[in-house]
């Protein structure tokens, strides 16, 4: 009975530390969320205001630069998945939404060739997942753990779009990344990045003209690259913080059952230590009785 109490209370003592950890992690990934969502407020701001730059540059145009685009034949996708465990199937449902075109997403723009896209993955855990759908990676780089380094990734993400472009190799490119939805959980959102569409762009009304100091062609396609970076770096915030809550809803549901284990644990814990004592009373009842006979 002894050695059966000790054991229980040696496994007390190990889920006790498991919960610990489970609200490390639950800290960390909180902690990194807001982080992310702080930056996203100036990331907002610089798209903003590349887009309202934008809207001005292609009012010196004389035609819509989106008029001319090439039918894309070369598809890219640029995939933000998990870096880290224990964000539950956060990389599987990003996989999902590769070949769908319907859902609480959107799928490749119409006209799209059904050609197989080049895959530019980010995010270690998604190799994994790949692997076991067969889907083929050209180019990958891992999530940074903290997101004040996640401008550095958009910077070499589009270096390696870019060199892919100059050389003909894509045509168009889709990024599929996720959102937290208070309450809804992780929206996994796919969205047409290039060739940009200038249709988005609002002109300005009843403004007056700026001085430009570039031919508006070359201002157009400074501001689109600026553009294309600042869009980058939502998408990957946005999958930053969608990781990191859902991680945050892991760790909830794993301290749940940490809860409830110990909980069991203590019951079994009290049940034991009451059939001791009442062995040890038993115990000494019969020796106290074997006395008074003697």
């Amino acid at each position: 009975m002894t050695e059966r109490l000790a054991d229980i209370d040696a496994r007390i003592d190990g889920v006790r530390q498991l919960g610990a950890v489970v609200n490390a992690m639950r800290g960390v990934a909180a902690a990194r969320a807001q982080q992310a969502r702080n930056q996203l407020a100036a990331v907002d701001a610089y798209a903003q205001t590349i887009a309202a730059a934008m809207g001005r540059a292609l009012d010196f145009e004389a035609a819509d630069p989106s008029s001319v685009a090439p039918r894309p034949t070369r598809p890219a996708l640029l995939v933000f998945t998990a870096e880290q465990g224990f964000a539950g199937a956060f990389s599987e449902r990003v996989f999902d939404t590769l070949n769908t075109r319907s859902g609480s997403y959107s799928g490749p723009a119409e006209g799209t060739d059904a050609a197989q896209p080049e895959v530019f993955l980010i995010g270690t855990r998604g190799s994994a997942v790949a692997a076991s759908r067969g889907v083929s990676v050209a180019w990958q780089a891992a999530m940074p753990s903290h997101s004040f380094a996640i401008p550095k990734l958009a910077e070499r993400v589009v270096q390696a779009l870019y060199a892919r472009i100059a050389i003909g190799a894509i045509d168009t490119l889709d990024v599929i990344s996720s959102q937290w939805q208070p309450g809804h959980g992780v929206h996994v959102r796919r969205q047409r990045l290039f060739p940009v569409d200038f249709s988005l762009f609002p002109r300005p009304e009843n403004a007056e003209r700026p001085l430009l100091n570039l031919a508006p062609s070359g201002l157009v396609v400074a501001l689109a690259e600026d553009y294309l970076y600042a869009e980058i770096c939502r998408a990957a915030l946005h999958a930053f913080a969608a990781e990191n809550e859902a991680r945050m809803e892991a760790m909830a549901a794993a301290r749940h059952q940490v809860e409830q284990r110990l909980a069991a644990l203590q019951a079994t814990q009290r049940r034991v230590r009451q059939d001791e004592i009442t062995a040890e009373i038993i115990e000494l009842a019969a020796g106290a009785t074997a006395a008074a006979r003697c």
